[in-house]
């Protein structure tokens, strides 16, 4: 869980900003969009395939391209 202790010299803008960065990174906002709504697992498995096709697209791109 992200977190952030502040002293009394710390900024407030700039904790905010560090705790901003910390649930990025811990990926919190996009596991709650993820649970917001119930996905079937046949739906779950065909976002996961396009998920890996596109990444491989780009990865093949990538190459070509350097």
């Amino acid at each position: 869980m992200p977190g952030v202790y502040l002293e009394d010299s710390d900024n407030f803008e700039i904790a905010l900003r560090r705790f901003k960065k910390q649930v990025e990174k811990a990926g919190v906002l996009s596991e709650l969009k993820k649970r917001q709504h119930y996905e079937k697992p046949s739906v779950q498995r065909k976002k996961k395939k396009a998920a890996a096709r596109k990444r491989l697209v780009k990865k093949m791109r990538k190459m070509s391209i350097g």
